[in-house]
């Protein structure tokens, strides 16, 4: 894989979030049995764009990048990991987390976007602990403060060097106006049940918390002096270990580089594309169906349908989020075979109870779902004949925020009694193991506590639906014939064009998610829209603003209104 940060591209520049433990800048891994060590060593003068240095272990996008990719490769090319201790390779410091001198000089999509997908490795490693075995452990060894900390607070167990001088915090409120963006307000009450007065008092201290009164409270679950910390780590480690059912002797397999090409007119993947029409503000994005029969996952590795798919969405889905902001609508396709797809599908989902490699694949589909449910563009699924929105590929239909079925031929074919047409097929997949942020099905989001619906759509699983079918059920927010459907969808990308980006963001991310509140819908709705607003507020943003003002020895100058 490429080690270039930025890519220079006929367009703007790029991000990349190609990236191989070869080449990391920031961050070192080293497996040991059971064991994995990811030490965070950030390379001061490597940030992914110039303006800044990344002093006391802070980071940026790019270290984020570098530890999504460790996470992501210690569950398929390393089994064998049962506990993976997360550290930090300089004296004294953990990590002071997100760079304020970053932060502020960034335009404001860039600062949401950083946050979001620093949440999403987040919950990537408590996804991992909670799904696959592979149980984090945080070492802090030094001040642990605002990102810094909430990377540990990810972690199932967190150790803190006892040496009178480090401490955990949140400081970001006294400090820089701001909230903790990565879910650090969230995970200290509702993950460590801090009680909430200490909570408060906890995130107005500048100078955190440290030794007994750390444990005390919850926020760190023990202490260890510095002469016996590795060795306290290490044998909490093993501890954690020895719970795991991970597979000893398993043999993994190497994420290989992915082939893309890229042009100003978008994005070519071997099952993914996506087109660009600037002047519609729109992407076009084709999911291929499998063109073979699945085999065995473990035989083919990272060609595995199922699993090259899922790793082409995810890219494409984090380039045109960081990459392409104003492209606003996203038009999702598919084409394939519907019953080679449900044959696939039943190859991972059949023996994941039982199968590493199965449950990962099934896990890592789960996840970038998730990030597409919680990307703040307009989704639009075309059903049309040739498609295949079966089982797995149908909940990318049900992430979207209106789907549109042709009723009848192709538009390309004259002939009016072809019996090309198009159809979905419910399985297996949409009916519990690809959950939703929220603990729900994507189905039971859609018919919240309609019960009754829901069961009679779990009666019509592995039936081909045609345009009737689905408008009866609900499925489809509307079926055009094929005279009407150039027009139709034309008005429909049309109208979302002409209507405000920030309110159909906040339209969508409400619409997205019902029921029960969790720890995710939390940080990407309540926490992440607060820190949207405090962002572009000037007792934090404006020139006198707490985050312009940090480290220039100026006090900041508040509005003292409350809103």
């Amino acid at each position: 894989m490429t080690a270039i940060d930025v890519e220079d591209t006929a367009g703007p520049t790029t991000v990349s979030f190609d990236r191989h433990p070869d080449s990391y800048r920031h961050w070192r891994l080293r497996v040991d049995g059971p064991l994995a060590w990811l030490v965070l060593d950030v390379d001061e003068q490597g940030g992914l764009v110039p303006g800044y240095e990344l002093k006391l272990n802070s980071y940026d996008l790019g270290v984020d990048i570098e530890l999504y990719d460790a996470v992501q490769r210690l569950r398929f090319e390393h089994p064998g990991v049962r506990t993976v201790v997360v550290t930090s390779g300089k004296d004294n410091v953990f990590c002071a987390g997100a760079n304020i001198r970053m932060l502020a000089g960034s335009p404001h999509e860039w600062k949401v976007n950083f946050c979001k997908f620093t949440n999403e490795t987040r919950n990537g490693m408590e996804d991992a602990t909670e799904f696959s075995g592979q149980t984090y452990l945080a070492a802090v060894n030094g001040a642990c403060a605002g990102g810094g900390y909430e990377l540990a607070l990810a972690c199932e167990h967190i150790v803190l060097v006892d040496d009178n001088s480090s401490t955990v915090a949140l400081p970001e409120v006294p400090l820089l106006g701001v909230l903790p963006g990565t879910g650090g307000l969230t995970r200290v009450v509702d993950k460590r049940r801090v009680r909430k007065d200490r909570a408060d008092v906890f995130a107005t201290r500048s100078d955190g918390v440290k030794g007994r009164t750390a444990v005390d409270w919850g926020l760190v679950d023990e202490l260890a002096p510095r002469r016996e910390f590795t060795e306290t780590v290490t044998r909490r480690a093993e501890e954690l270990a020895e719970r795991s059912t991970r597979p000893p002797d398993a043999a993994g397999i190497e994420l290989t580089p992915l082939r893309r090409e890229e042009t100003p007119e978008g994005l070519e993947y071997e099952h993914v594309s996506a087109r660009y029409d600037r002047g519609a503000g729109t992407v076009e994005l084709t999911v291929c169906g499998p063109s073979a029969e699945p085999g065995d996952p473990h035989e083919r590795g990272a060609a595995f349908w199922l699993l090259a798919l899922t790793r082409e969405l995810d890219d494409v889905i984090l380039r045109l989020r960081t990459n392409e902001p104003e492209l606003g609508t996203w038009v999702l396709r598919t084409a394939g075979d519907p019953e080679l797809v449900l044959r696939h599908e039943a190859a991972v989902l059949d023996g994941a109870a039982g199968d590493w490699l199965r449950n990962e694949i099934l896990h890592y589909y789960k996840r970038t779902l998730k990030r597409l449910d919680v990307t703040s563009r307009s989704l639009i699924a075309l059903i049309e004949p040739g498609s295949c929105f079966a089982g797995v590929l149908l909940e990318l239909a049900l992430a979207c925020d209106r789907q549109y079925m042709l009723d009848g031929p192709p538009p390309q074919i004259e002939d009016e009694d072809s019996d090309e047409r198009a159809s979905i097929t419910l399985s297996d997949a949409n009916f519990g193991p690809l959950p939703m942020g929220n603990g729900l099905t994507r189905l039971e989001s859609r018919f919240y506590r309609e019960d009754d619906h829901l069961a009679w759509l779990a009666k019509e699983r592995g039936r081909a639906l045609a345009p009737a079918d689905a408008v009866e059920l609900g499925l489809v927010t509307d079926a055009p014939d094929d005279i009407d459907w150039d027009d139709e969808i034309r008005l429909v990308i049309e109208g979302r064009r002409g209507l405000s980006p920030d309110a159909l963001t906040g339209m969508e991310a409400n619409h997205r998610f019902v029921g029960p509140e969790t720890i995710e819908t939390k940080v990407f709705g309540r926490l992440s829209a607060w820190q949207n607003w405090i962002f572009n507020r000037p007792n934090a943003a404006g020139e006198q603003g707490a985050l312009r003002r940090y480290g220039t020895g100026q006090r900041a100058v508040f509005d003292r209104k409350r809103v």
